[in-house]
């Protein structure tokens, strides 16, 4: 009798997990090309080379200019990169990149320039050790971030 039960309960717990795998991608880009994971890959590199910067402009973190100056080139070098994965081919749910992404590719492109700019900025800011600007630039990548998440990307992920 035991037996059977502890065989049960090993075949409901097999079906669940194969009936919860179906219904759930696990956080998985279903594209065979994952364009969606790639550009995510990067935004999360954005942040990490960000949040320290941050930190300085906020006076939370020492500047230290030859930290804080390479953390300005590593995010020039990303700032150019994810944005060939917003193609035609990467439009596919789930996302959180919302459709005007699109629809309005002229504004799309002009908030890319933005934040292209204020990078460009920042990274020239860096080697200056002048606080004040480095605060400055900071905000203005920030604000470019922001501006472009509110008009482009969901607060949630989209789903069909």
């Amino acid at each position: 009798m035991q037996l059977m039960t502890n065989t049960r309960q090993l075949l409901l717990a097999l079906l669940a997990t194969a009936f919860l795998s179906a219904c759930d991608q696990g956080g998985r880009d279903p594209h065979p090309q994952q364009l969606q994971s790639k550009r995510l890959a990067i935004f999360k590199q954005f942040t990490k080379a960000l949040e320290p910067m941050g930190l300085v402009a906020r006076d939370r973190r020492d500047y230290v200019k030859v930290e804080f100056a390479e953390q300005a080139r590593a995010l020039k070098t990303l700032a150019t990169q994810p944005w060939v994965y917003f193609s035609a081919e990467g439009n596919y749910r789930p996302t959180r990149a919302k459709p005007e992404v699109w629809r309005q590719p002229a504004d799309f492109k002009l908030a890319q320039d933005r934040f292209l700019a204020a990078v460009s900025q920042l990274a020239q800011a860096a080697d200056s050790a002048d606080l004040p600007t480095i605060r400055s630039s900071v905000d203005e990548v920030q604000k470019s971030c922001k501006n472009c998440h509110d008009q482009f990307r969901s607060e949630t992920v989209l789903r069909d």
